[in-house]
């Protein structure tokens, strides 16, 4: 029965991988065919929005500065996933027609009132910059610069300066763009230190070159900014550092257990098996396999970090098939909340059935748990966010539309799903067979010193694992929080998987000196060292 178990939660979890595989494969592949132009064809051109340099989670609609603006402005219609990721595409006055050549082409002329200057001096300040996309290529500007002395004999403090011209240099292959950067000309700027009404000339250039690179390969120059050889050689270092880790912690638990054994080996030998003269864990066989305290609980925390598990193998599987790639606008979070909610299947089986193992009733308090236990937090928290975010007026704020639909897919595609897998587990359900019989009476445990309780044995495993992955860590919020690009799933996979190995290890080795000392409540301690692994894994998520 069991082996059978074991089959039919590898066919659940088989099929779901796939289902989301190809549900995100198909809603996300673009069409070449797509963004191919004759001669002076329009290019679609779309500003996104400015923000800080040193917040890249900060971001504001690009027109909340006075930039020159077009009448009517026109929202782009999003996708699901860029309204998510916080991007609020909107047409531009900007005419960059393929393979048309400009220069200092007047984009407008504006009188900015004192106000306005206001604005753009304080957005020099915090150092603003500005995203636009062009034919789906994300491009980067600066809005102004700071010199923080003047060169002007008698005046102090810095100066502000605004950028009025912007140029594009493109490149192309054939009748397709591969390439585009946005160059703000230093030499060309407007003094907005002072507060006084000032009269501006914006313009722009457009410089068309040809380039061999194919348009199938276009996303290769944001892949490339992982390749230089300072990030390899940081890379190679964290990677050793994780084996070394491993190494020295493989050897402790063998050093630890073959003495273990040898003991016990040597009392064999001697005749001396009486139940009266054993001790450590060998003591409270009788007590390890009962069953762990708030049983639901449990099953609910397992059916949880299962789903994640699969959640993460998936995304690692999107990104080996070039779906999930650098400025792939909102395709990571909508791949997230579309497969979060598919595999809670896996949730509600793996819940239901590891607790009827134990107990034929009260499985469904498992698989509601399971269902809130780590979206309901998550909910909330979002929606605190989102109200900071509106009362800001940031992009990363949620529209009511998107928020229904979000709320809506878990009653009507996620509670089904989990109580299927639920019911499910419950009818394919398995009686826990332990290899002794469970004593009637749990035997006490002894008291326990300090650094052999569950907290300090937290932390170890927590400081352990985090030394394995910090250099990888670091990267990696550097990413997503910064300015760098991680697009190495290679890296990141074998380190995940080193990861994984070290927490069971260290679980292990654990969980055997808590064993040792006759404290046999080992479920919720094992469970707990792996939720400080889970914690370290949520950085790929």
């Amino acid at each position: 029965m069991i082996i059978i178990m074991c089959k039919t939660s590898e066919i659940i979890v088989l099929t779901v991988v796939l289902s989301a595989l190809s549900f995100i494969v198909h809603s996300a592949t673009a069409n070449p065919n797509n963004h191919r132009y004759n001669v002076g064809d329009p290019v679609p051109f779309f500003v996104n929005k400015v923000g800080p340099l040193n917040n890249p989670s900060e971001t504001y609609y690009y027109y909340d500065l006075p930039f020159c603006r077009p009448d009517p402005l026109v929202l782009k219609k999003e996708s699901f996933g860029e309204v998510l990721n916080g991007d609020r595409l909107t047409n531009a006055l900007y005419e960059l027609k393929f393979r048309v050549d400009k220069t200092r082409e007047t984009l407008c002329q504006k009188k900015f009132k004192v106000a306005e200057v206001a604005e753009f001096r304080g957005a020099v300040i915090d150092d603003f910059y500005f995203q636009m996309y062009y034919d789906d290529l994300p491009l980067w500007g600066f809005v102004g610069k700071v010199e923080q002395e003047s060169g002007i004999l008698g005046e102090k403090g810095p100066k502000y300066y605004l950028f009025k011209h912007v140029q594009f240099d493109v490149l192309y292959n054939g009748d397709q763009v591969i390439e585009v950067r946005a160059f703000s000309d230093p030499n060309h700027v407007v003094d907005i230190t002072e507060d006084v009404e000032i009269d501006v000339t914006f313009t722009y250039s457009v410089i068309w070159n040809e380039s061999s690179t194919k348009f199938k390969d276009r996303m290769g120059k944001y892949s490339r900014a992982s390749l230089v050889p300072i990030r390899q050689q940081i890379h190679w270092f964290s990677f050793i550092n994780s084996v070394v880790i491993i190494v020295l912690l493989m050897g402790l638990l063998t050093l630890l257990f073959m003495r273990r054994l040898k003991n016990d080996m040597r009392k064999c030998a001697d005749g001396d098996e009486e139940e009266d003269k054993e001790v450590g864990w060998k003591y409270i066989h009788g007590d390890v396999f009962r069953p762990p305290p708030n049983l639901s609980l449990f099953c609910a925390v397992l059916g949880t970090g299962t789903q994640l598990l699969t959640l993460v193998f998936i995304l690692f599987g999107l990104a080996f098939l070039g779906v999930l790639y650098p400025y792939n606008r909102g395709a990571l979070l909508a791949s997230l909340v579309w497969i979060y909610t598919i595999t809670s299947v896996i949730a509600g089986y793996t819940a239901s059935s590891f607790h009827n193992q134990f107990a034929e009733n009260g499985w469904e308090w498992s698989v509601r748990l399971a269902g809130i236990l780590y979206l309901g937090p998550l909910l909330v928290t979002v929606l605190i966010l989102n109200i900071v975010a509106t009362g800001l007026g940031a992009t990363a704020a949620l529209p009511f539309g998107t928020i229904t639909v979000i709320l809506l897919v878990c009653p009507c595609v996620g509670i089904p799903l989990l109580a299927f897998g639920g019911v499910f587990g419950y009818r394919h359900r398995s009686e826990f067979e332990a290899p002794c019989a469970t004593k009637r009476y749990p035997r006490e445990i002894p008291p326990l010193a300090w650094y052999r309780k569950t907290p300090c044995q937290m932390f170890i495993a927590g400081l352990l694992s985090f030394s394995a992955i910090v250099l990888e860590l670091h990267h990696l919020y550097a990413s997503m929080w910064g300015y760098k690009i991680c697009t190495l799933p290679g890296i990141l996979f074998i380190t995940f998987v080193i990861l994984v190995i070290l927490t069971a290890m260290i679980s292990v080795g654990l969980t055997y000196i808590q064993l040792s000392v006759e404290d046999h409540a080992w479920w919720w301690r094992y469970v707990l060292l792996h939720m400080q692994y889970t914690t370290n894994r949520h950085f790929y998520l």
